[in-house]
């Protein structure tokens, strides 16, 4: 039972999103920069376990999906980094904190906080995929 919102209202929602994006790549930029996770060796991130999460946030509407994949991925191997100041704690923190914010205001301002669930996800699939990119330069940059 999906209900059909009005273009006006989409195209609020849109705009809502395309004016977070600088915010969404500055946040995984600077975590990739500053968390702790491995850079190298073994343990080190690679880009498909990212594209890996980015799938997970493709195939789902739910934010707890997501972050039960990363947590998942943290207790595998220590690739996203372990403890408080890591990779994966702050994806999760941004997702519960700037990310679903920043969806509800979005949803406020486009007049349908029904939606907000919805821009969520969108908001956690455009910033996940910041971060792969970001992680694919970083990577090829630490390489030489």
């Amino acid at each position: 039972m999906s209900k059909t919102i009005d273009s006006k209202t989409e195209l609020a929602i849109q705009k809502g999103i395309r004016q977070a994006e600088d915010d969404l790549v500055i946040s995984v930029e600077e975590a990739l920069d500053t968390c702790e996770y491995p850079t190298s060796g073994r343990d080190k991130l690679e880009e498909s376990q990212f594209r890996n999460l980015v799938r997970v946030a493709d195939t789902t509407e739910s934010p707890e999906v997501v972050k039960n994949f990363l947590r998942y991925q943290v207790g595998r191997e220590r690739k996203w980094g372990r403890g408080d100041k890591s990779l994966a704690e702050r994806i999760i923190q941004t997702v519960d904190g700037m990310l679903k914010k920043t969806a509800g205001e979005i949803a406020e301002k486009a007049g349908d906080p029904a939606e907000k669930k919805r821009i969520w996800m969108e908001l956690i699939r455009r910033y996940l995929g910041y971060g792969s990119r970001y992680l694919k330069y970083l990577n090829s940059k630490r390489e030489g």
